[in-house]
């Protein structure tokens, strides 16, 4: 048997149903993605007990496939990572259950993984073999370079804008949060109030290289004395006062310019905020992480802010910016690596914090 410890992610927090095999914490053997946005764009964004439905019914193929494509026996696997919070708690329950059944039935170790950190965990990642002619990688390797703590991290995804030090591989620091809305979540609100549909994100971030982002201005928010802090429901407010002013006065609205100004104003402040921090805490690189990090400008943005102050920059290639199994099974690797286990009575926490234990 080989030495080297092969972790089996499985993440159900949301919309994806997805397992993965990771190498060392490093290397990604397989990658499967079953993706419910088609379902969920019906009804305008996710419906949880529709995503706990179809958890049901896709979990068993995902992961088998995600085995099958890795070439390992079950006897190869060293340990079963699975995210149990935070998240939906029906779609948690999905994934905790089955990890625990495959656990308790192959005896191998169970290990809960945090799903932010997961996400954090995710710059970790280097494709091997067929995956890297997957063209919907992100082939920029000026973005991909290896990276290990300590860092700062800016997590930015629908639910969380979080920025991170990261410590060690399992120890971590919130420097500064959002107080209201998440990136994620005002970017699907902007795209729905003009019109985008869902999921918002990726199509603000298409929409937006047609406009001219210095065509409006709109806020960028500071949150008191707490410098490292994000706001967003001031500027998602302000679009919509915007948009409204103008539907009062007939004024046809530019909705790229719309898109582009906002979407700058929301990068302004994840890139500055996130930069400082790690200045002001002696940190040599920055990181980003979520699906937020999979924005075309934020990733640029970063990476030129950075690289101005003598930083480096990294991100995760763009499949492992969005939910994924692989990031899980990486985020396992060191729990388990760090002597962690679960046992059989893991249960879905979809209020988990990050550092939680």
């Amino acid at each position: 048997m080989s030495d080297r410890k092969y972790i089996l992610g499985i993440e159900t927090s949301c919309d994806e149903t997805a397992a993965a095999v990771v190498a060392d914490g490093r290397e990604v053997i397989s990658n499967v993605i079953y993706t419910q946005i088609p379902t969920h764009t019906l009804y305008g964004g996710v419906v949880p007990e529709i995503a706990s439905r179809e958890h049901v019914l896709k979990i068993n193929q995902v992961i088998k496939k995600a085995v099958e494509d890795a070439k390992v026996t079950w006897d190869e696997i060293s340990a079963i990572a699975v995210t149990y919070g935070p998240g939906l708690v029906g779609p948690l329950l999905i994934g905790v259950s089955t990890a625990k059944a495959l656990a308790y039935a192959k005896n191998i170790p169970l290990v809960g993984v945090n799903h932010i950190e997961g996400h954090i965990c995710a710059n970790y990642l280097v494709d091997t073999g067929d995956l890297r002619n997957d063209e919907s990688q992100d082939k920029d390797s000026d973005l991909i370079n290896e990276i290990t703590p300590p860092y700062m991290c800016l997590v930015a995804s629908g639910g969380h804008s979080h920025i991170v030090r990261v410590d060690d591989y399992t120890k971590y620091t919130i420097i500064g949060r959002t107080h209201d809305d998440a990136a994620g979540e005002a970017f699907d609100k902007v795209a729905r109030a003009i019109g985008l549909g869902y999921p918002g994100g990726p199509k603000v971030d298409k929409l937006a290289r047609e406009g001219d982002p210095s065509a409006i201005d709109f806020p960028r928010a500071s949150v008191g004395d707490s410098k490292y802090d994000f706001s967003f429901s001031g500027i998602k407010s302000a679009v919509l006062n915007y948009l409204n002013g103008a539907e009062m006065k007939g004024i046809e609205v530019n909705k790229a310019d719309v898109a582009a100004s906002f979407q700058q104003a929301v990068i302004d402040v994840l890139a500055d905020h996130t930069i400082q921090a790690a200045l002001d805490y002696g940190m040599k690189t920055v990181a980003l992480a979520g699906g937020v990090a999979a924005n075309s400008l934020l990733r640029t943005t970063m990476k030129e802010r950075a690289e101005a102050k003598g930083l480096r920059f990294h991100c995760p290639e763009l499949i492992y910016c969005t939910d994924n199994g692989a990031m899980i099974a990486a985020a396992g690797y060191h729990e388990f690596a760090s002597g962690r286990r679960a046992d059989l009575y893991l249960n879905a926490i979809p209020n988990l914090k990050i550092g939680e234990r």
